[in-house]
């Protein structure tokens, strides 16, 4: 079976995808970039590398295969086993070996294994649809030379053209002077009518909230309705399995074990194999799975991995 499809498709999904047994693909995002010297811009991206340490087996790629093929959990352990010995067996012969659209493994000299991301692939799903391009340079002295241009133009004036006023023009000017004079002394009177009826009618206006504002001292007509809060429960994705099992009863007892040394174990209906799943506990992060997991290996059983499921 070849696996490089199903590592590359939880890059996309996925900071860190470890195979089991070989190492652990890291993903960091970029942000998007700006090459002067080209005039080149390129999206935000998922920058890729590689950490031969990390070669415990979380669970995440063997589910995934798993799923993908719908086959066993433990046929994608041995597929996910023996790819992996044929890239060693590549890196022994040949001294390098390829992964499809996620990079390329060499040993140096010191016999030290070398990463080489794929750069043509983004896997952060936010830049889907953006490439990068290259843009002509702005060339501002041809504008600034034809701004210097306009301004050593000649300014151009406009003189205003005078015409002869005609004889009725001066009739005209005598009668609106003459309702200037009536305006100046009626509109005073006017205002002084305004300003009263104003006064009036705040005086009114005034008492009336007085009024209302005594009314809802002492009466509440509608009493302000109840605050209803309702709480989002978290959502649990990663579960840390203890087994599974053919027989129900088994599965049951393992359950109470655990509740009885104190896990927050939890039992999955059957699955599609026939299998009773029983989980230590389940965790909003990865982090606090991650570390309750170790602590499990550690003290109790050294094969618990984590399930990434939303149940």
């Amino acid at each position: 079976m070849n696996i490089d499809p199903y590592i590359a498709q939880l890059l996309y999904r996925y900071q860190c995808v470890t195979v089991p047994g070989f190492g652990a693909f890291l993903t960091e995002i970029q942000s998007a970039q700006l090459i002067e010297s080209s005039n080149s811009f390129f999206p935000p991206k998922k920058m890729i590398s590689f950490n031969a340490h990390l070669k415990n087996n979380d669970g995440l790629l063997a589910n995934h295969i798993a799923q993908a093929e719908k086959t066993s959990y433990e046929y994608a352990i041995s597929a996910i086993q023996y790819e992996v010995f044929n890239w060693k067996k590549s890196l022994q012969e040949n001294g390098l070996f390829s992964i499809k659209n996620v990079g390329n493994f060499s040993l140096n000299q010191d016999k030290n294994l070398i990463f080489t991301p794929y750069d043509q692939t983004n896997y952060l799903t936010n830049s889907f649809g953006l490439s990068a391009f290259v843009s002509p340079m702005v060339k501002r002295e041809i504008f600034e030379q034809k701004i210097e241009a306009l301004e050593q133009e000649e300014v151009i004036e406009f003189v205003p053209e005078t015409r002869k006023t005609s004889a009725y023009l001066k009739y005209a000017a005598i009668f609106v002077l003459g309702l200037g004079l009536t305006a100046g002394i009626g509109y005073p009177l006017y205002q002084e009518q305004i300003a009263s009826e104003t006064i009036l009618v705040e005086k009114s206006v005034q008492k009336q909230v007085q009024n209302k504002i005594q009314e809802a001292t002492f009466f509440i007509k509608s009493p302000i309705p109840a605050v209803t809060l309702t709480v989002k429960e978290e959502k649990m994705s990663y579960h840390i399995m203890a087994g599974a099992f053919r027989e129900e009863k088994n599965a049951e007892k393992v359950f109470n074990k655990l509740s009885n040394l104190g896990y927050k174990a939890r039992r999955i209906p059957q699955n599609k194999y026939g299998l009773y799943p029983v989980l230590y506990g389940s965790y909003a992060t990865l982090s606090e799975a991650e570390k309750a997991k170790q602590e499990i290996q550690k003290t109790t059983n050294p094969d618990a991995w984590i399930l990434v499921e939303s149940l």
